[in-house]
């Protein structure tokens, strides 16, 4: 059996979570998910726990039993405390900043990247070259950080372009002088 599916998710005061048919909805201070459980897996939801359970031992239940832990106790954690990620852009002349819905990015090309904000999804500039991405969805979140990302990857030479915080770029030598 799953040693991550069969782990109890504990249910904080003020999140409501209720099942309709194949349908999960957990409500919390943060907002609404929704996650759809597929065939063979169950749900038992107790006082402040839940608790993941598979009907068989088919191999389609046993690979989908940790993965749906794993996705409520995210949305669990999601609308408590929200995910973000960070990111960083380097490089002389780069820069973003928020306008209305959309991102505006000044990456060296001829024309301004606008990006717009998806729906759920907020992002913080500070200091016009770092960029947080908060919401309570984290695939969303990892999602629109990567696509933000896309636009200007790090390159290897003089590490510029869009990276994520913390992040480590191989730095490769340049042309040896002759």
């Amino acid at each position: 059996m799953s040693r991550i599916g069969r782990a109890p998710i504990s249910v904080p005061q003020g999140v409501e979570v209720k099942q309709a048919g194949s349908a999960l909805e957990v409500k919390g201070p943060k907002g609404i998910l929704s996650q759809h459980i597929p065939t063979g897996i169950s749900l038992e939801i107790g006082d402040g726990v839940i608790h993941v359970k598979r009907k068989g031992d088919a191999k389609r239940a046993r690979s989908l039993h940790g993965l749906m832990r794993t996705l409520i106790a995210n949305m669990v954690t999601g609308v408590t405390q929200g995910f973000e990620k960070g990111l960083e852009i380097v490089g002389i002349g780069y820069r973003a900043n928020v306008q209305g819905k959309n991102l505006q990015l000044s990456l060296g090309y001829s024309h301004p990247v606008l990006y717009a904000i998806p729906e759920g999804i907020e992002l913080v500039v500070e200091k016009q070259n770092k960029i947080t991405v908060k919401g309570t969805d984290k695939q969303k979140v990892g999602q629109v950080a990567a696509e933000i990302r896309s636009f200007r990857k790090p390159e290897p030479y003089k590490g510029k372009g869009i990276r994520y915080i913390g992040e480590q770029v191989r730095r490769k030598a340049g042309k040896a002088k002759a």
